[in-house]
């Protein structure tokens, strides 16, 4: 007999009711004998499995998910498993990034007929999770982390951290233009002459655009309800703030049309809501301005180094000229997603454990992220409760993860969320991560068309499946 002491392989099967659930059933009348350590959990259709059922599942200890459902062009529901497709395309991607083995995340399509390879597949998806009962696993490793990994894994991502840091200093370039100043000056006087302009002829009742801070070498956002107002306005290189986060707020909406500054990577958020029925075209007046990169630290911020856009797409009113785009500078963003692609499954688990140890849940991210605009957070919501509100490790893990995946087709990159975090926790690489397989899967790029459909609420038949068994 084996030992009581001895823990059981948990591993939850997330089906469909019309076709794995079925063959499940059919494996089961003809006697088919499939490792006992699968528990069914029946769903109308693998388009209702939210990722955050398989984030629940590992975070209340579970040792590996199998999600199954029929096969394309088979659904109860005709679509509902195509668009499955696409957003398990995505985040098994981004649960691959953080590092988790994919042999604890696997997918199938079965039929109801296909009794026989509903036990292959059980008994396959069994195999490779007990092949890791030896390893280490824990969903999120509790605070405080100290100690809590290894001395060897903690050599390895300390080795890669300083990896990281060489790829930013190799990359920090400070604003060595002198002439930089002389446009700033004369871009901020256009800019209050043309805000006096649609203020006076009544074509805005508001402009938002942004003022100098108090504090030397900052930029705040500024709402000019009046003329006097856009004496202050200005326009420089610490206008970091991506202003289209505050377009979907009700209380701004209540102002009525609203002229608003966009630099190229707000233009694309912009265009985002406009994609995404938040904000009507004809209430917003888009003064686009020349853009030749904002400060970040004292250096020309990570996200515009590779960035050769100067003048936004989308604008009403054009301030400034577009500079001469110079060679691309590399990009110390996707660099870095490289060398995290490059390590090891538990490299990149320690690292990612790491920085979610760090996040003391203020919400930062949501605050200044343009397409959180959800009344209720799901964060906030209690009946039922997904997410714990406190700042323990698990609750913190499944955050950011839902984060990631709630932007995924949507984030346009302005790395606000990374700009802001007081723990510097590396959200942009999330994001960059996800934005890279959407453009590799989907051919798709956030903020690029209003008419285009946004990837995870699409598909195509012939969409990859490789990893589907």
């Amino acid at each position: 007999m084996k030992e009581q002491t001895e823990q059981k392989t948990k591993i939850a099967a997330f089906v469909c009711n019309w076709c794995s659930y079925a063959g499940a059933d059919a494996a089961g009348t003809s006697r088919l004998q499939y490792d006992d350590s699968v528990w069914i959990v029946r769903f109308p259709c693998t388009g209702r499995i939210d990722p955050l059922f398989i984030i629940k599942a590992f975070e209340q200890g579970v040792d590996g998910v199998l999600v199954s459902g029929c096969h394309p062009g088979d659904c109860h529901y005709a679509t509902g498993n195509l668009f499955a497709r696409r957003r398990f395309t995505i985040f098994r991607t981004l649960m691959l990034f953080l590092g988790l083995d994919e042999r604890r995340l696997q997918f199938s399509w079965v039929s109801a007929a296909e009794g026989a390879k509903w036990a292959s597949v059980v008994n396959t998806v069994a195999g490779a999770v007990k092949e890791l009962n030896g390893e280490p696993f824990t969903w999120a490793i509790p605070m405080p982390l100290r100690g809590a990994i290894g001395a060897s894994d903690g050599e390895a991502v300390q080795t890669l951290r300083e990896n990281i840091k060489a790829i930013e200093q190799t990359h920090r370039f400070t604003f060595g233009d002198q002439m930089i100043e002389t446009r700033e000056a004369a871009m901020t006087e256009e800019l209050r002459l043309r805000a006096k302009q649609l203020l006076e002829a009544g074509e805005v009742n508001a402009v938002l655009g942004y003022a100098n801070g108090t504090l030397p070498r900052t930029a705040i956002p500024l709402f000019a309800l009046s003329l006097e107002a856009t004496d202050q306005l200005v326009w420089n290189r610490h206008c970091r703030t991506n202003l289209a986060v505050y377009l979907a707020r009700p209380l701004v909406r209540k102002l009525g049309k609203l002229a608003v500054v966009v630099k190229p990577c707000d233009a694309k958020a912009v265009l985002g809501l406009l994609q995404e029925h938040q904000v009507q075209r004809e209430n917003v007046h888009l003064i686009g301005m020349a853009c030749t990169g904002v400060e970040e630290r004292g250096a020309i911020a990570p996200k515009c180094l590779s960035c050769t856009q100067r003048m936004p797409d989308l604008f009403d009113t054009k301030i400034g000229t577009a500079q001469e785009q110079p060679a691309t500078r590399g990009n110390p963003i996707d660099e870095t997603v490289r060398l995290l692609d490059n390590a090891s499954p538990q490299e990149r688990w320690n690292f990612w454990q790491e920085e979610f140890s760090r996040c003391i849940r203020c919400y930062a991210c949501r605050a200044v992220c343009p397409f959180c605009y959800c009344e209720t957070c799901i964060t906030d919501k209690h009946r039922p409760q997904w997410i714990t509100p406190s700042a323990r490790s698990e609750g913190t893990m499944a955050w950011n993860i839902v984060r990631a995946a709630h932007l995924a087709g949507r984030c346009v990159g302005c790395n606000e969320c990374a700009r802001v975090c007081p723990a510097n926790i590396r959200l942009d690489l999330l994001n960059r991560k996800i934005a890279l397989e959407i453009k590799n899967e989907f051919d798709y790029e956030a903020g690029q068309s209003v008419e285009s459909a946004p990837p995870l609420v699409a598909y195509r038949p012939d969409d990859s499946q490789e990893f589907i068994r």
